[in-house]
């Protein structure tokens, strides 16, 4: 997965070089849905005196877009290639008569890959775009202790849409929702992390 990782990343650094003029680059923070199902059954309720779980619906990412003109240069068919990393959930399992204390922490992160139609309204206006999509998630449980790991990925698909504000040629600040479809990771029949459902996300992109 981490090969996979680096060359999405690669294809964002030289997406510069391999399409001049109908190019943009964005970064983006952003909060959704995060629901970490398995972490407190990885030990059993009876076993464990106590437990606190924290979760971080946040996350961070970066992404490559092109757009072509239609009939009109205001009306544009795009598409954006990204790469989101989430916020860590960790569950800290206080110590009992049969364990020791221990932490176990979700790493995961997502390559986003979206078409979507955009009104480009030009400077200092208000453009509106929306799409689909396809997203590749990758999830890591780990323990402390033993550095015993569980992983799971997949792909599922996803809804966007968006208003951008483009203060020049170069910059736009741009607001979007999206809707995760279906984005449960199991593992041996069991739940470890749902990310279905909204998330919003605010971008500043700059076109070339």
């Amino acid at each position: 997965m981490k090969k996979c990782l680096l060359m999405v990343l690669g294809v964002l650094m030289l997406a510069p070089a391999a399409f001049a003029d109908n190019w943009g680059l964005g970064l983006k923070l952003g909060i959704g849905e995060n629901d970490p199902k398995g972490m407190e059954d990885i030990y059993d309720e009876a076993t464990m005196l106590d437990r606190e779980l924290d979760k971080n619906g946040g996350f961070f990412g970066l992404e490559a877009m092109y757009e072509w003109n239609l009939a009109s240069e205001m009306d544009k068919i795009g598409v954006r290639l990204g790469v989101d990393f989430y916020g860590e959930n960790e569950l800290e399992l206080k110590r009992s008569y049969l364990f020791s204390a221990a932490d176990v922490k979700e790493t995961t992160y997502a390559i986003p890959l979206t078409v979507y139609y955009k009104r480009d309204n030009g400077v200092n206006k208000l453009s509106y775009y929306g799409g689909v999509g396809l997203t590749f998630i990758s999830s890591e449980l780990e323990e402390d202790i033993t550095d015993e790991s569980v992983d799971d990925n997949k792909v599922f698909p996803h809804l966007v849409a968006g208003v951008e504000y483009r203060f020049t040629e170069v910059f736009a600040l741009g607001l979007e929702a999206k809707y995760n479809i279906n984005a449960k990771l199991k593992k041996d029949g069991e739940v470890l992390s749902d990310r279905s459902g909204f998330s919003g996300a605010l971008t500043g992109r700059f076109y070339f």
